[in-house]
Protein backbone atom coordinates (compact mmCIF):
# COMPACT_ATOMS: atom_id res chain seq x y z
CA UNK A 1 0.00 0.00 0.00
CA UNK A 2 1.21 3.30 -0.87
CA UNK A 3 -0.12 7.05 -0.17
CA UNK A 4 -0.16 9.94 -2.75
CA UNK A 5 0.16 13.44 -2.42
CA UNK A 6 -4.17 13.64 -2.88
CA UNK A 7 -4.39 11.30 -0.13
CA UNK A 8 -2.14 13.33 2.04
CA UNK A 9 -4.24 16.28 1.52
CA UNK A 10 -7.35 14.62 1.24
CA UNK A 11 -6.76 13.25 5.61
CA UNK A 12 -5.13 16.52 6.41
CA UNK A 13 -8.56 18.05 5.17
CA UNK A 14 -10.50 15.23 6.73
CA UNK A 15 -8.50 16.36 9.83
CA UNK A 16 -8.78 20.40 9.58
CA UNK A 17 -5.21 20.64 9.33
CA UNK A 18 -3.79 22.83 7.18
CA UNK A 19 -1.19 21.52 5.30
CA UNK A 20 1.43 23.16 2.16
CA UNK A 21 2.36 21.88 -0.78
CA UNK A 22 6.23 21.10 0.33
CA UNK A 23 4.91 19.46 3.65
CA UNK A 24 1.96 17.36 1.67
CA UNK A 25 5.28 16.15 -0.73
CA UNK A 26 7.28 15.49 2.44
CA UNK A 27 4.72 13.50 4.26
CA UNK A 28 3.70 11.13 2.08
CA UNK A 29 7.65 9.97 1.82
CA UNK A 30 7.00 9.61 5.58
CA UNK A 31 3.80 8.14 5.81
CA UNK A 32 5.48 5.50 2.70
CA UNK A 33 8.12 4.60 5.04
CA UNK A 34 5.52 3.75 7.96
CA UNK A 35 2.91 2.13 5.82
CA UNK A 36 6.35 -0.09 4.67
CA UNK A 37 7.14 -0.56 8.38
CA UNK A 38 3.73 -1.92 8.95
CA UNK A 39 3.91 -4.14 5.90
CA UNK A 40 7.31 -5.93 7.45
CA UNK A 41 4.85 -7.39 10.24
CA UNK A 42 2.52 -9.35 8.45
CA UNK A 43 5.91 -11.11 7.64
CA UNK A 44 6.21 -12.09 11.30
CA UNK A 45 5.12 -15.46 11.94
CA UNK A 46 2.76 -15.47 15.28
CA UNK A 47 0.92 -18.82 15.15
CA UNK A 48 0.75 -19.72 18.73
CA UNK A 49 1.63 -16.64 20.46
CA UNK A 50 -1.17 -15.49 22.81
CA UNK A 51 -2.00 -11.84 22.98
CA UNK A 52 -0.34 -10.06 26.23
CA UNK A 53 -1.69 -6.90 28.29
CA UNK A 54 1.90 -6.33 29.64
CA UNK A 55 5.46 -7.45 28.69
CA UNK A 56 6.07 -9.15 32.00
CA UNK A 57 3.52 -11.63 33.17
CA UNK A 58 0.90 -10.69 36.06
CA UNK A 59 -2.45 -11.96 37.16
CA UNK A 60 -4.91 -9.47 37.09
CA UNK A 61 -6.38 -7.80 40.20
CA UNK A 62 -9.77 -8.65 40.45
CA UNK A 63 -12.46 -7.67 43.14
CA UNK A 64 -15.65 -9.69 44.06
CA UNK A 65 -18.93 -7.91 41.91
CA UNK A 66 -21.28 -6.59 44.67
CA UNK A 67 -23.73 -4.06 44.81
CA UNK A 68 -23.57 -1.88 48.01
CA UNK A 69 -24.24 2.07 48.79
CA UNK A 70 -20.77 2.95 49.46
CA UNK A 71 -21.21 3.55 53.05
CA UNK A 72 -20.39 7.26 51.93
CA UNK A 73 -24.15 9.10 51.98
CA UNK A 74 -23.12 10.93 55.30
CA UNK A 75 -19.67 11.96 54.07
CA UNK A 76 -21.37 13.15 50.45
CA UNK A 77 -24.38 15.61 52.13
CA UNK A 78 -21.66 16.72 54.87
CA UNK A 79 -21.26 20.01 53.26
CA UNK A 80 -24.80 20.79 52.24
CA UNK A 81 -26.57 23.54 54.98
CA UNK A 82 -29.57 21.60 54.74
CA UNK A 83 -30.37 17.69 55.30
CA UNK A 84 -32.33 15.27 55.89
CA UNK A 85 -32.18 11.30 56.43
CA UNK A 86 -28.81 11.70 54.10
CA UNK A 87 -30.68 13.67 51.42
CA UNK A 88 -29.86 17.41 50.14
CA UNK A 89 -32.79 19.97 50.89
CA UNK A 90 -33.60 21.68 48.58
CA UNK A 91 -35.97 24.95 47.81
CA UNK A 92 -39.45 23.98 45.78
CA UNK A 93 -39.19 25.05 42.22
CA UNK A 94 -42.33 24.44 40.87
CA UNK A 95 -45.69 25.36 42.08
Amino acid sequence: MSVDISTVKRVARLARIAVSEDDAARMTGELNTILGFVEQLNEVNVDGVEPMTSVTPMAMKKRQDVVDDGNKAADIVANSPVTEENFFVVPKVVE
